[in-house]
């Protein structure tokens, strides 16, 4: 059986949901790219999606979110942002193509919350997991891949880009914070988690991240 496709008893079996993590400049857009067109080269019938945003709704708050103008934002705020987008997320787009058959890829989800408003702003942990299993009835990825790379190369790469948003522009400290709520995700579920080494060059990069979806496909057999 193909992914998305049929089992022997003519039922549609249940789609694989990966999710690409990392700080700024850690390379996901690249990576996402070249993951995008390797899938489909494999017959997965893919959609893609990012948070926050992906619907409708989750982009009027990807703006509100980012927006630089709005440096007044308090961290609860943010939070339950972030969990607004994404509940609309799972329910109009994720879960629908799961059910379908369908793999979704995402750029960012949930463990992006640990690491940015738990990590970064230090929003309590517990409080993010309620949140999680109210919003996303417990959704998590199949696969997620965390690009890592040191705070420092990720901000040098990410110099070039267009102007900075609201968190962006956070010190280097915050992003500190960020990156090591991520690995300590990563080493408490090492079922889940692929850390790569955003270090390595493009091809890489990708390589390790083909390497990684291996078993989910078979699985999917």
């Amino acid at each position: 059986m193909t992914p998305g496709g049929m089992t022997p008893g003519g039922t549609t079996p249940r789609g694989k949901f990966i999710s690409l993590e990392g700080g700024e400049g850690a390379g996901k857009s690249t990576l996402l790219a070249g993951l995008h067109k390797h899938l489909l080269g494999q017959g997965v019938d893919l959609v893609q999606t990012r948070e926050p945003g992906g619907t409708p709704l989750g982009e009027a708050v990807r703006g509100i979110v980012l927006d630089p103008a709005r440096g007044d934002m308090s961290a609860e705020s943010e939070l339950l942002l972030m969990f607004a987008s994404r509940a609309q997320l799972v329910r109009e787009c994720i879960e629908p193509a799961l059910a379908a058959g369908r793999w979704v890829l995402c750029d960012r989800f949930t463990d992006a919350s640990f690491a940015y408003q738990g990590g970064g702003r230090g929003m309590p942990m517990e409080r993010i997991a309620e949140l999680e299993r109210w919003a996303t009835n417990g959704l998590k990825p199949d696969l997620t891949l965390l690009l890592d790379l040191p705070v420092a190369d990720g901000r040098a790469r990410a110099a070039g880009r267009s102007a900075a948003d609201r968190i962006e522009v956070e010190a280097d400290a915050f992003f500190e914070r960020v990156r090591a709520a991520y690995r300590a995700r990563a080493v408490a579920e090492p079922a889940r988690f692929r850390m790569i080494d955003a270090s390595l060059s493009q091809a890489q990069v990708l390589q390790a991240a083909v390497d990684a979806t291996a078993h989910l496909f078979r699985a999917s057999a």
